[in-house]
């Protein structure tokens, strides 16, 4: 055999894996991948598209679980465009768009929140129906679910939207009393500990995770004071953690301005309060 033909046969894997793909062909998602400014991302955990089947859209003109209230409009846009004080950055967003190395210097926060609806498809009807959105939702079963680009402005914090990604977290929430009816209503002990049960009311739970049994990844009840009052509440899924812990070091490594870390108070413990405005900014 040639050295020539040898040489050409050694290099068609190359060629193949570098070859553009042909006109037409569909190009696969793994299922993994969150979009900010059109480019995909890996995360290592499962995230449903809002243009994936059964994934929820914040850029829908027209609501798709409630109905309009009457004199509102009925194409009422559920997100913003971002904004930033550096003018030049804002000239050239305003010519061609966000692109990624730009958001890379707006985008410096991750706003973590308990959705205080129980699941995902519960949460989002509640955003569309008040007119807010969030680029993320965190099932109880781990999926994640993403409605927005991240170079949309979601509106779910106030003042910190800008500059924010937000997150909720699927679970009823935290409560001033441990026996609190809502509580009573959504947990229930079987034989493997303590579980989430759906209320009666909730006809489709949402998960995409047949067959799965949600359950606080600590059996017992939690407790903790913030902004001087005493709460309780039961614990996220283990698969709530393992999603949260890989989409927020995503995050961080597309967008680094996003640092691992949580408001701290000068002894070093996280703080149970709302920041100032100037710990805000420095933070």
């Amino acid at each position: 055999m040639s050295r020539r033909l040898v040489s050409t046969l050694l290099l068609l894997p190359l060629l193949a894996c570098t070859a553009t793909p042909a006109p037409g062909r569909p190009l696969e998602r793994s299922g993994d991948e969150i979009s900010v400014c059109g480019q995909l991302f890996h995360t290592g955990t499962p995230v449903v598209l809002w243009n994936d089947p059964g994934g929820y859209s914040a850029y829908r003109a027209t609501r798709r679980f409630t109905p309009v209230p009457d004199g509102e409009p009925t194409d009422k846009q559920l997100y913003g465009t971002r904004t930033t004080d550096d003018e030049k950055l804002a000239a050239r967003v305003e010519a061609r768009g966000w692109t990624l190395e730009d958001l890379r210097h707006v985008v410096k926060q991750f706003v973590i929140h308990y959705d205080q609806c129980g699941t995902s498809l519960g949460c989002f009807r509640v955003l569309e129906q008040r007119g807010l959105s969030v680029h993320f939702m965190l099932d109880l079963d781990g999926t994640v679910y993403q409605t927005l680009d991240l170079k949309e402005r979601a509106w779910h914090a106030s003042q910190a939207n800008s500059a924010a990604v937000g997150v909720e977290v699927a679970n009823v929430g935290a409560y001033t009393q441990p026996v609190h009816h809502i509580l009573k209503a959504w947990y229930a002990d079987d034989s493997g500990g303590v579980r989430v049960q759906f209320p009666k009311w909730i006809k489709d739970s949402g998960l995409r995770t047949k067959g799965y049994v949600p359950r606080p990844a600590r059996p017992d009840i939690l407790s903790g004071t913030i902004h001087g009052k005493q709460y309780w509440q039961y614990d996220f899924t283990d698969a709530q953690y393992e999603a949260l812990a890989k989409l927020s070091a995503a995050l961080h490594q597309v967008l680094p301005a996003i640092r691992l870390e949580v408001p701290r108070d000068t002894d070093g413990s996280i703080l149970k309060r709302a920041l100032t405005p100037e710990e805000l900014a420095d933070h």
